[in-house]
């Protein structure tokens, strides 16, 4: 930890040098992100800063990379020592910590002066905290199904599972010993049970399907008959051997790829994972909605400000966020992303053309967007980390001491209630 603190503030005084150090413009604003250079997405920053600073000609963007590993520590030193980016770019699972402290500025009243429209706008509720929203969110995805088509007609499924009980059903077809020696060589469905938040995501599933979430209005809700289902439908799949045991979200793609998974819950990644497959498995490998619903969705990055710099220098920054949020800049950012932008109503025809798949990818966006969907549960984001260790601990009993679902639900409720506060 002293020498990740040690990195960070390094790398923190080495950036103040450099920000102090910019060219002379009538304005320099300054911007940290660890997607600077990054194919795709850093080209999206790249026609940004250029489409502001040609509106602007006066005004500099120094855009400055930190790599993800040292980012928020970075910026944690950066804000603490009074030296924060005019252009706040953070992961939008650790936003809440600098928002919480009070660094970032309430973007309320300049959503309302500008007119910004952000109904329907992608995973933007996430940006709400404490009454003020500090952030625009910049990506959302949610989570599809990859499947092994020959695994599955190999077991006698002849369709994609649209339900809970035809995905039980598909798994325990499909989870087969195919050389008689007594040791499981194909698995159903690939499920995370390593702990960590990946565990999470993956019994998100089931609990959403179900009818439950890990919190209600902000609250911990790991007593309630959705999340008590959904660690009901997770023992089943472990306990009944259709997923391999104690392996993480990576290895499960990885044996889908070798054909050892038939099925698989995950975000659209995977298919970039899938393209890796020896040619003879991936013709067979499949991409589908979520049988589950609604499906799971995950916010990604925000954009914000910091509060105490200039109003100068805040009008200047929020003239940034608009373009950023820009009818046109979203249109760019799903063509150079590869991803729906979070901005609704886009029209996706050419990135349909150049990947069928971006149509699924869309769809399932809509639908848990639609939803209010976040693997990061509301009201716990602080907390998170602590959280899934208590759900790790208490998913570990109900599946080793055969604790019941109703057990392990109400030893998490009465854990995560402790930290919460």
């Amino acid at each position: 930890m002293r020498h990740l603190f040690k990195t960070a503030a390094a790398a923190a005084v080495a950036l103040s040098t450099s920000l102090a150090a910019l060219p002379a413009f009538a304005e320099t604003l300054t911007f940290v992100s660890w997607m600077k250079g990054e194919p795709g997405y850093g080209d999206w920053w790249n026609e940004v800063i250029q489409k502001f600073e040609a509106s602007h000609p006066d005004v500099k963007v120094e855009m400055t990379k930190v790599s993800r590993n040292e980012y928020a520590d970075t910026m944690f030193t950066m804000f603490a020592g009074g030296t924060p980016p005019d252009i706040v770019h953070l992961a939008a699972f650790e936003y809440q910590a600098f928002a919480n402290e009070g660094w970032l500025a309430d973007l309320g009243p300049f959503i309302e002066k500008s007119g910004m429209d952000l109904k329907g706008w992608a995973g933007q509720s996430t940006c709400e905290w404490k009454g003020k929203t500090n952030c625009i969110m910049l990506l959302y995805t949610a989570y599809i199904l990859a499947y092994n088509e020959k695994l599955l007609k190999d077991a006698g499924i002849a369709s994609v599972p649209t339900d809970w009980n035809g995905l039980i059903a598909a798994a325990k077809a499909a989870t087969r010993d195919t050389d008689g020696d007594g040791v499981t060589d194909v698995y159903g469905l690939g499920v995370d049970s390593s702990g960590g938040s990946n565990m999470m995501h993956d019994m998100l599933h089931f609990v959403l399907d179900a009818g439950g979430n890990w919190t209600e209005d902000g609250k911990p809700a790991f007593n309630s008959p959705g999340v008590i289902e959904g660690l009901a439908r997770f023992k089943q799949i472990y306990k009944d051997g259709l997923t391999p045991k104690d392996a993480k979200a990576g290895d499960m793609r990885q044996l889908l790829i070798e054909g050892r998974i038939a099925m698989r819950l995950d975000g659209p990644w995977i298919w970039n994972v899938m393209k890796g497959a020896d040619p003879a498995i991936r013709d067979n490998l499949k991409l589908a909605e979520s049988p589950l619903n609604p499906p799971v969705g995950g916010t990604s990055n925000v954009i914000g400000m910091p509060s105490d710099i200039s109003d100068e220098k805040k009008a200047l920054v929020w003239d940034f966020i608009q373009v950023a949020a820009s009818k046109e800049m979203q249109q760019r950012f799903a063509t150079l992303g590869s991803s729906p932008a979070p901005m609704p109503g886009l029209d996706y025809t050419a990135e349909i053309k150049a990947d069928p798949n971006f149509a699924l990818f869309a769809k399932a966006n809509d639908k848990a967007s639609a939803a209010g969907v976040d693997r990061l549960p509301k009201g716990l984001e602080l907390q998170f980390n602590e959280v899934t260790k208590i759900v790790f601990r208490e998913v570990q009993r109900m599946l080793i001491d055969d604790l019941s679902p109703q057990e392990a639900g109400a030893n998490m409720q009465a854990a995560v209630e402790k930290i919460a506060g």
